[in-house]
Parts: structure tokens; C-alpha cells; sequence
């Protein structure tokens, strides 16, 4: 099968999804052709069955903001004529499925048949697509999509309360590539980061006001109160200059570790004991579910997605948003003893190995297959 993917080629989770989902496709047999408006951070291999088209926004004095829905429509009409892509799977209901429905019409004029598959992440629905200016184009390019997934049933429930969606959604959850998580690295490599009797407590993300960046702080300030400990805050963002502030307000500078954007996660969880996610909200969790496939606990919110994903008292411990005593002490909970740790560790790794990445792949080949046979017969 001949697949287009269309995504955001940035840190979020969208976009490794979309790019790692594009990958296993790959090594399955499907030709993928990502196209977007640079090379995803993640893909870092193109091949015969690989392969990126980049969309360029030409600049005219006219636009005050160049119209990259457009520059989109044009590039997607392109490339399907030109590799016969036969499927699109769209990353975001905006502007991602907004521009493929109106590219899917432009090759109707021609005779040429493509249907969309739009995937729900989250912000384009609770945050953007919520929003009164976007909501008729959010609903529009739902249910003009020609199959929809979410990443979660909260995601689900939340498109259904929002919009007038008058289409079936799909939950088909978000994956991890276990054996990308087989902790490989050796002890010294540890030593870099803590001192043999640290604790190493983590935290990945954009630094989003909705990822309550303070709350990640002020939890850790608490532990290291209790026990030694590090924080590693890997990430940029709008809120980091002000964390950096408030680690230095606590006295805690010498403890916390600011890393910027990282392309080597994997060596950071492999070494991390705890990983905190106090979100506002959160679709699904998928920060939260690569820490787990490195054997390392969450401390979260009990919010959105996140319940689906870490198991209260199994895999770590849910609170409720802002509640960072409990989460302070949820976090002591785990770290005060090895046994304890190890016996989390465990548990944290058992349930991610329900979002392995071979057993969600398929479950998107089954709607391209369906998709594609009902398309054809309309």
C-alpha cells in the first residue's frame, strides 16, 4: 500500500507518532511517503520504501501569514499523482485534514480517488479545535474524513461532548517501540548524571503552561527534602525560563539539570527512577508511556488519557491535577527503598508492553484496508 502521512515534524508527541508509525509501515512492505514542511525529528532513515516531500510557503507581501493549508493541498495533489498514493493519513483534524479534504476534491476533478484517515492527538481538540473561531472547521474536516482514530477514549469522549461529529471514531491508542527500550547502557553512563545515591527523577516535555512546569519543581523540591535526589527537565519551552527561576527561589539549583531537547531520551529513562507528568491534561500520555518501557515509574495527574496508561498503584500513582503533596509523597512512596523501586520498575515496564508497537500497527492497517474498500465502492 501506497501511504501518505501528513504530521507536525517537531518534538510533540503527534509527530513521533506519526513518524514512527510511518517507519513500521515501512518495514512492514507499505511504501510511506511523509510530507510536511521539514524532515520529522525522528525520521532519520529515508529509503526505496521511505521518502520525504517537503512543502515550501512561498512568501508574498499580500499575506500578512503565508497560507501554508494551501502550499499543503498543492503539495499533497502533487505527490499523489506523481508516487499514486492511495491512502492519506492525516495527524491533526487542523490544518492537516482541513488541507487533505481539499486536495481529495481537486483529484476528483481529475478521476483520481484517495481517501483520508485523520488521527486525533489532543490539542486539536480539546485546546484549538475548542476554540468558537475553529470549531466549524475542526467539525467540517472530522466528518469529512473518511475514517477517524483517537488516541484515547477520553479523546474520544471529549470530540464527541465538543463537536457535532456524526462519524464513528476509532480508538487505536498510542505505541512504543519496546525493543528501542532494552536499556543497554552501562552504570558508568549513570555516574554522569547522579551520584551513586541519588535518586534520578525526570521530566520530558514542551514546557507548555498546560504541563504545569511549577508542579514538576515543587514535587521534586519536596522529595529531595526526604531523600537525595536529581531532576532532570529535558525540553524547551515558554515556561522554562520561569522554572529556572523558581529552582533558584527553592535553593535547589545544584539538584536540577536543565537538558534542553534531547535526542537521547532513551539514555535519560534508562537511568531515570521516577518520571513526573503533573499536566492540566493530557489525550493520552505518550511521555509517560516511554518511561514505562524504560522501566520507570509515573507520578501523574488523573486526567485525560492518563488513567488508560498508568495504572494507579501499579505502574506509579495518579493524583488529582495541582495536588502536589500527594504527589510528593505518592513519589517518596515508590523511591524511599530499592525493593519497593524495583518491584514499581517491573510493573512500570509489564504495562507498556500493552502499547507495544506491534500490536497497535496492525490495528491501523485494518482501518487503511477498510477504508480503502469502502471508499472504492462509494
Amino acid at each position: 500500500m501506497k501511504i501518505g502521512i501528513v504530521c507536525y515534524p517537531t518534538f510533540g508527541g503527534s509527530g513521533v507518532v506519526a513518524t514512527e508509525l510511518g517507519l513500521e509501515l515501512s518495514k512492514r512492505g507499505h511504501e510511506i511517503h511523509f510530507i510536511t514542511y521539514s524532515q520529522p525529528v525522528r525520521l532519520e532513515l529515508l529509503g526505496n520504501n521511505v521518502h520525504f516531500h517537503e512543502v515550501h510557503v512561498p512568501e508574498y507581501p499580500l499575506f500578512h501569514y503565508q497560507p501554508y493549508e494551501l502550499a499543503l493541498s498543492s503539495k499533497l495533489v502533487d505527490m499523489v499523482k506523481l508516487h499514486g498514493i492511495e491512502l492519506l493519513h492525516v495527524h491533526y483534524a487542523i490544518p492537516h485534514a482541513y488541507a487533505a479534504y481539499m486536495a481529495q476534491q481537486m483529484l476528483l476533478d481529475e478521476d483520481v480517488l484517495v481517501p483520508i484517515v485523520t488521527t486525533l492527538h489532543g490539542t486539536d481538540i480539546t485546546l484549538v479545535g475548542s476554540h468558537p473561531f475553529y470549531k466549524p472547521a475542526v467539525t467540517f474536516s472530522i466528518n469529512k474524513s473518511d475514517a477517524v482514530t483517537s488516541v484515547s477514549q477520553s479523546l474520544k469522549e471529549d470530540t464527541m461532548r465538543l463537536f457535532e461529529i456524526e462519524r464513528p471514531i476509532h480508538v487505536v491508542p498510542n505505541f512504543i517501540d519496546l525493543e528501542k527500550h532494552l536499556g543497554s547502557f552501562t552504570d558508568c553512563q549513570r555516574a554522569m548524571m547522579a551520584e551513586d545515591n541519588e535518586r534520578i527523577i525526570t521530566h520530558i516535555s514542551n514546557f507548555r503552561e498546560v504541563k504545569r512546569i511549577p508542579d514538576v519543581i515543587k514535587v521534586f523540591n519536596e522529595v529531595q527534602k526526604k531523600l537525595p535526589a536529581k531532576l532532570m527537565m529535558v525540553g524547551e519551552g515558554p515556561e522554562k525560563e520561569a522554572a529556572e527561576l523558581l529552582v533558584d527561589e527553592l535553593g535547589i539549583t545544584d539538584r536540577v539539570v536543565f537538558l534542553g531537547n534531547s535526542t537521547e531520551i532513551d539514555r535519560i529513562l534508562c537511568f531515570s527512577d521516577l518520571f513526573l507528568l503533573p499536566s492540566e491534561t493530557e489525550s493520552f500520555g505518550l511521555a509517560a508511556l516511554e518511561a514505562m518501557a524504560s522501566s520507570t515509574p509515573v507520578i501523574s495527574s488523573n486526567t485525560g488519557g492518563l488513567p488508560e496508561v498508568n495504572i494507579n498503584g501499579f505502574s506509579g500513582f495518579l493524583s488529582d491535577v495541582g495536588d502536589v503533596e500527594a504527589m510528593s509523597a505518592n513519589a517518596v512512596k515508590i523511591l524511599k527503598d530499592l525493593k519497593t523501586l524495583e518491584k514499581f520498575k517491573g510493573n512500570a515496564k509489564a504495562q507498556s508492553s500493552k502499547f507495544d508497537i506491534h500490536r497497535i500497527v496492525p490495528m491501523y492497517e485494518a482501518i487503511y484496508e477498510e477504508t480503502l474498500k469502502s471508499f472504492l465502492v462509494v
